[in-house]
């Protein structure tokens, strides 16, 4: 089981408090260091201060300032980037890490981001992704000293070189979400991951089979891909440093505990090894208060040193 540790900066956080986070959770042994892709912040308990980060920004700098976690987007928006220009970034992302980038890659969902920094937002979405899946992936590809076209209702590439390469072949493309058909339907077909978060055990089991029936009708080994599951995380010694954790991050402790992991370091292993009876082979624990370095060091200690 593979444990990364996930956070949401346009709540508020610099570059530099990134890094520190990034680098106290390499140095604790998670697997992967993730981050959202949002420039507008999520609630007015939150001043979103001093504004947001670009994700792709972020990760180049962390990619030559940590050695071996794992780096990516959970997820990058088919909205924020022309799909010939995210390929470049992402390989040249890679190259600096020496091969440990991952692309999450969306539709995108948060209409106010758009309309604050001028972004178009049409109302349908999925073709886009779709489009940029096949692109970046077909871009990747494509044997150097050949070209790579491609003529979509969306996209028109003509002639391309295709370059750069990443170091990683395949870099792992993770695709997630809950729709029914077309979501299983372009993870079997492009992503190496699947990912489904912020829902309860039941549905999690009922994408996982709905990703591997679409992987089966395609003719690809369900097995081929690596299911995960992303979930805010709140770990504590005692119920009042569970409350005020909660507090922390401006969300009430009762709900919280619902579906997430929530509880003491037993209850949040005794979660996770659920996960792992449903399919799940990585877990992203969701962390807002990238501050709390104590948190980071007590799942390390009580959580991370039981699932290995």
């Amino acid at each position: 089981m593979e444990i990364c540790i996930f956070t949401e900066p346009q709540q508020g956080a610099t570059y530099t408090e990134l890094l520190a986070f990034a680098r106290a959770a390499e140095d604790a042994g998670f697997d992967g260091f993730f981050r959202s892709d949002h420039y507008l912040r999520m609630g007015d308990a939150w001043d979103g201060l001093p504004g947001p980060t670009d994700a792709w920004t972020t990760l180049a700098g962390l990619a030559r300032e940590t050695r071996s976690i794992r780096l990516g987007t959970l997820v990058s928006s088919a909205t924020f980037r022309h799909p010939g220009i995210l390929a470049i970034q992402v390989a040249q992302v890679d190259e600096m890490s020496g091969g440990r980038v991952e692309l999450g890659l969306g539709t995108g969902w948060y209409a106010e981001e758009h309309e604050a920094y001028g972004i178009p937002f049409p109302d349908k979405r999925f073709g886009l992704l779709e489009e940029q899946l096949e692109i970046i992936t077909g871009s990747w590809s494509t044997p150097i000293g050949q070209t790579y076209s491609f003529d979509g209702a969306h996209y028109t590439l003509t002639d391309s070189p295709a370059l750069p390469k990443p170091v990683q072949s395949p870099v792992p493309v993770i695709v997630g979400g809950g729709g029914r058909k077309r979501t299983p339907a372009a993870a079997a077909r492009f992503a190496t991951e699947f990912n489904i978060g912020f829902v309860a055990e039941d549905v999690i089991a009922e994408k996982f089979a709905g990703v591997r029936a679409a992987a089966t009708e395609i003719g690809r080994d369900p097995e081929s891909l690596k299911y995960s599951v992303a979930l805010p995380t709140i770990v504590a010694r005692s119920d009042a440093e569970f409350r005020a954790r909660a507090e922390a991050i401006h969300t009430d402790p009762d709900d919280f505990r619902l579906i997430n992991f929530a509880g003491s370091p037993a209850a949040v292993v005794e979660k996770i090894e659920r996960m792992r009876e449903l399919g799940a082979d990585r877990v992203y624990l969701q962390l807002i208060d990238v501050r709390d370095f104590d948190h980071v060091d007590l799942i390390a200690a009580e959580v991370l040193s039981q699932l290995r």
